[in-house]
């Protein structure tokens, strides 16, 4: 229960936005990840490398974290990212990320399903443009396609 706890507070101070955001302050980024995933914190280094500041935060609660911010299991990503209020699951591309940002969509919640081979942070080479769902209302619906 502590956890919990410590998670909605966690997670009530994310989703503040940091208005008047400019380069000299960097933008905040924490990501959650499951302690035996690699990839994962591989993609918070892609978020570093764009100036992000990036927390990384060891948890078995990424399913539960990610349902409770409206994203179905079957589209969850490895990891979910907190970036001024938005959730960003998987490995959605730094672009989309910008988009979101610079549009301040109403929906809270993002997700790229799965570890597709080529997205940031993992290996291979990407064999199909990226389909990034914005979840709203409970439903998805493709956003951006990278």
């Amino acid at each position: 229960m502590k956890r919990f706890f410590a998670f909605m507070l966690t997670l009530g101070l994310a989703t503040m936005s940091l208005s008047g955001h400019s380069h000299a302050n960097p933008l905040q980024a924490k990501v959650y990840k499951d302690p035996n995933c690699g990839c994962c914190a591989i993609y918070a280094d892609y978020l570093v490398a764009r100036d992000y500041e990036v927390e990384v935060i060891e948890s078995d609660q990424v399913v539960q974290m990610s349902r409770m911010m409206g994203i179905p299991e079957e589209m969850q990503g490895c990891h979910l990212t907190m970036i001024e209020g938005y959730a960003i699951s998987g490995h959605v591309p730094f672009e989309t990320i910008d988009r979101i940002l610079a549009e301040r969509p109403e929906a809270k919640a993002y997700t790229l399903p799965g570890m597709p081979m080529g997205s940031p942070g993992m290996g291979g080479v990407k064999n199909a443009p990226f389909e990034v769902y914005q979840i709203k209302d409970n439903a998805a619906e493709v956003y951006d396609v990278r």
